[in-house]
């Protein structure tokens, strides 16, 4: 198991921008958000290549920062993603996209009955600061 994914430990990486920042020029954040059900369902990066093909494809396409790539969401999982519409925020730093899914959801960990999660499946316990699955 996977404890960074998997995990109920909170390790938040305070560090992941100021490292891509140095090995990705010219990127900026996406939240994409699930057009039907309003849930945030990941938060990731474009550049000007990765924007100007996901507007002409009308398909979720990103920048990875891991692998300094563009990034065809669903491209091996085959949970690909519909764009519907881009916002940009007041400072034209940032954008959110709003996604149908063609198929599934789109994390790649998935859940106890083998379906991929959205990205956003452990809340913060106030309280003790652990991280709760809600979707086991």
């Amino acid at each position: 198991m996977d404890l960074l994914e998997e995990g109920d430990e909170l390790k938040l990486d305070f560090l992941k921008i100021s490292s891509i920042a140095e090995k990705c020029s010219g990127i900026i954040p996406i939240a994409v958000q699930n057009a039907d059900t309003r849930e945030v369902i990941l938060l990731a990066y474009t550049n000007e290549t990765a924007f100007r093909e996901a507007i002409k494809t009308r398909t979720l396409i990103l920048w990875s920062t891991s692998k300094n790539e563009l990034w065809v969401k669903g491209e091996t999982s085959g949970e690909t993603f519909e764009l519907i519409a881009a916002y940009v925020n007041c400072e034209q730093n940032s954008l959110l996209y709003l996604v149908r899914p063609k198929r599934g959801n789109i994390c790649h960990t998935k859940n106890r009955d083998g379906q991929p999660r959205n990205c956003f499946y452990r809340r913060v316990n106030f309280q003790t600061l652990a991280l709760e699955n809600i979707d086991p």
